[in-house]
This record gives C-alpha cells, structure tokens and sequence, in this order.
C-alpha cells in the first residue's frame, strides 16, 4: 500500500448473535436485531427501521456470514475490521465471533480489537443507573488483559501502525489509573516477544482532549461528534422545535439534525493536535431510545460521500501514520450507522467509500 493511501478501518459490532446474559437482561433470544426490527418511524419520512439486504437478519455464529462480511469490506476498499471486545476482569461477552475468526483463521482479513471498557446498563431503556455488568479494574487484571491481547496481536492478520499492532481505548479517562494500565498493557506485550502496540484513544465522551495526557499513542476524533451539534445534550426547548420545523419535521419532543450540517459542524470542531479521523455513516439511535433518540436526517450514500470527502482531504500532507481512517460503523445498525447492503440504499454506502478513496488515490498519484 502506497504511503500516500488512507487506510480505513470500520468499526465492527459483535451484537448479532445470543448470549446467556443477554437472554436474562432483555429476553430469550435477544441480539441486536431485537433492537432493529422493533423501531417505528416518529415522524413522516422517518427512515424506520433501516433494515439489512444482501446479508439479511444474519447470525454471527454462522462462519460464512463472517466470510461475506470480510468479502464485501474488501471488494470496496476497507482494509480491516475494528471489533468492539468486551472485558470485565477477565470476563469476556459477545466473544464468539472474534474467537472462532481466530482459531479457525477464516476469514483472512485483517482486523484489530477496541476494548469498550464502560459498564453495561439498563442506558437503551433510558435507566442509566440500573447497572447490569461493573466494569472494575485492578493491576492483576491489567497484566491478564495484556497477556490475552498479546495472543490476539500475534495473529498475522492484525493490523498494525509503524509495525505496532493497534488497540483502541475506547474510555481512557474513564480508568482509575490509565498511565498503569497502559504501560502494562505495553510492557506485557514487549515481554512477551510482540512490539509495542499502539494504543488510539477515543474522545466519545471527552471530546477535543488529547488522549496522550492517558497514555495513548494518539487521540482518534470520534464519529460522531455529537458534541458538535447546538443544544444536543440540552433539555429540548422552542429553538430545538425551531429547527425541526426547518427540516419539516412539525415535533417538539424529538432532537433532530440534518446530517450534512452535522458532517460540517463536527469538521470545524476537529481539534488541533495530532489525532486520527474517524466519520460515520449516519445517526438514528430511535431502535434503542425511541422519543429519546438524536436522529439525523438526510443520510444519504450521497450526503456520505460529501462529508467523507471532506474528512479525507483534511489529511492532505499528513504522516502516513496517521493517514488512517476509522469508519463508525460496519454493523451499528441500532445506531444507523451501518455501511452494510441495506434495502433502501443497497451498496450505496460501500459505493460512495470506494468512489471517495478512488478519487483521493487518483489526487495523490496526478
């Protein structure tokens, strides 16, 4: 791969299959789809529910829907898959499909892990204090974490920054001590044989703080910056009803956006140090919070295109260690961010990514 080339990387959601837990908190059989097909549209032209295609209501126990998955990323440029690991002092959910990719090897394409280090809760239902699973940390657990990782960023498929195998931090503020466990995770590695990883932190909930002051390699800008959008995490008020009206959309009780104006608003918040980008396909949490959802509309193959152009031209004369682009999300299709065939937009996402990289590729070589 040529250093002028973005490399992208898509985040990639484990949901899509049964686990015990998940069966005692929302019911026998839950996984991600339970969210999805449930959703209602809010308003006229609400894009709900946004539903799969070519892959259909698919179960990630099945190794030739992984197969599909990885065939599809690689016909339309992303280079690897980011899969969100779910670790609990040693506990691990939602693991089968990162386990079965790595015993049995298939599907060979890259992939590199983010560690989703919050607490589970009742947050979909809107009780955000109802804690399903704790999330604690201890110096014995960050040696464990580490020896496992190791064994993932030994594997020849994991990707890697300067010849160091990533890991994404996805709440490094939200450790007890994130210099410990950082260098833990690092020295662990070294000691045994591996490089040192390079470790990217999210800013989701700190946004515009570097991440290095954690203990991070570098920061990535998150997608999406909700934090971007006016009045977002305000009590809804006559100028959220205001705005809605100009989207045509006549509803007090709802926070609703206009994806491309977002695209731009969270670009000019981009901060100034050193950091990897990250866009998204799109916003509509309705299948999770319902009348409590952020929903941005208009979020079209075409508005994503725009947007990511932008986002890819930003990182004209950057090093090629940081010409590396998180796309949020494969899968996240409770969240509608989903650059999978879906049946209103078919291969449109996928189309609208290979066309961008294809055009920023033939900039770089004229």
């Amino acid at each position: 791969m040529p250093d002028s080339a973005v490399r992208v990387i898509a985040y990639y959601l484990p949901q899509f299959h049964p686990i015990p837990e998940n069966d005692a908190w929302w019911g026998k059989g839950f996984t991600e789809w339970t969210n999805v097909t449930k959703a209602r549209p809010l308003f006229r032209r609400h894009e709900q529910p946004k539903l799969p295609a070519d892959l259909g209501f698919y179960d990630l126990r099945v190794p030739e829907v992984r197969e599909q998955q990885a065939e599809l990323a690689r016909q339309y440029g992303i280079e690897g898959f980011c899969y969100w690991h779910y670790w609990f002092d040693g506990k691990r959910l939602l693991n089968r499909p990162l386990d079965e990719m790595r015993a049995s090897g298939r599907p060979n394409f890259p992939f590199c892990v983010g560690w989703a280090n919050e607490s589970w809760t009742r947050r979909w239902t809107g009780e955000e204090k109802e804690v399903l699973l704790q999330q604690t940390y201890s110096c014995e657990d960050d040696v464990a974490h580490a020896r496992w990782l190791a064994e993932l960023f030994a594997d020849p498929r994991y990707i890697q920054i300067d010849g160091r195998p990533v890991f994404v931090l996805y709440r490094a503020p939200g450790l007890p001590d994130p210099q410990r466990t950082t260098d833990t995770i690092r020295a662990e590695t070294v000691r045994l044989g591996l490089p040192e990883p390079f470790i990217v932190g999210r800013d989701t909930h700190n946004p515009r703080v570097d991440m290095r002051q954690f203990g991070c390699d570098i920061s990535e800008y998150s997608s999406p910056a909700l934090g971007a959008l006016p009045r977002v995490s305000l009590p809804l008020d006559k100028s959220d009803l205001i705005r809605n009206l100009r989207l045509g959309v006549p509803a007090a009780d709802l926070k609703i956006y206009d994806y491309a104006d977002g695209c731009r608003l969270m670009e000019a918040d981009r901060p100034k140090y050193p950091h990897l980008r990250g866009f998204f396909v799109g916003w509509d949490n309705t299948p999770r919070r319902g009348r409590k959802a952020i929903i941005l509309i208009n979020a079209t193959p075409e508005a994503f295109a725009q947007g990511l152009r932008a986002t890819i031209e930003s990182m004209r004369g950057e090093p090629a260690n940081r010409r590396i682009l998180f796309v949020n999300a494969w899968n996240e299709w409770a969240e509608g961010m989903a650059l999978e065939p879906s049946q209103r937009y078919g291969h449109g996402f996928l189309k609208a990514l290979r066309d961008e990289l294809g055009r920023e590729e033939a900039s770089s070589v004229g």
